[in-house]
């Protein structure tokens, strides 16, 4: 009877976690045709600001012209942020704005944003935290971290409290880590090379640099 109640016991976390692997494969392949569709996830051979190639560019601004596909990407987030407490959201300047502007909205937040000045990400506006008041930072895509780190630091000075950071893309492939739980809608990582050691499938493509 023991033996019979473990079998019950793994067969139910097997069924479950299976459960769970299809429906968050079944949430990738939408959000992936999300940015097909608006051609934010483009396919051919791309110079990166680094000046390494790739056969893949991500471009958020693109699904962000399609107010109807950003309420979808968040609505797919949100039940990944069911566990942060937060009262505010803040976007750094230019890639969160739109993705931020909707998690406020969908979970009745205040918004606020962060933009540059001289180079380095400000508050401004009349902007204003209380005391230890619990802040989102929310960003379209991550690959070092640095908006995000920049968006940390401006919590930190004036009062507030990081209670996470959200973000649409965590291309970062691992690298960028954080003292605060990161919550991504989706992992993408794409292999880059070194543009004198291309493999002989992007040889034939022209390069062109897409922008950032």
């Amino acid at each position: 009877a023991q033996l019979l109640l473990h079998t019950s016991i793994i067969f139910w976390i097997l069924k479950n976690s299976w459960a769970t692997w299809l429906q968050m494969q079944s949430v990738n392949e939408e959000v992936l045709d999300i940015f097909r569709k608006t051609n934010a996830l483009l396919q051919g051979h791309f110079i990166l600001r680094s000046g390494l190639r790739s056969e893949y560019f991500f471009q958020c601004a693109q699904v962000c012209q399609h107010m109807s596909a950003v309420t979808r990407l968040i609505e797919l987030l949100a039940p990944k942020l069911a566990g942060l407490e937060f009262k505010t959201v803040l976007a750094p300047a230019m890639g969160g704005l739109v993705v931020g502007q909707e998690v406020a909205r969908q979970f009745g937040s205040r918004y606020i944003f962060a933009e540059k000045e001289n180079d380095r990400l400000v508050m401004r506006r009349g902007f204003k935290m209380d005391p230890d008041e619990p802040i989102l930072i929310v960003e379209d895509v991550i690959t070092r971290g640095g908006r995000v780190n920049e968006a940390i630091e401006i919590v930190k000075a004036h009062g507030g409290k990081v209670a996470g950071i959200a973000v649409l893309v965590d291309r970062s492939l691992g690298k960028a880590s954080f003292d605060y739980p990161l919550v991504s809608l989706l992992q993408l990582g794409f292999p880059t090379y070194d543009p004198a050691d291309l493999p002989d499938h992007l040889k034939g493509i022209p390069a062109i640099k897409p922008g950032s």
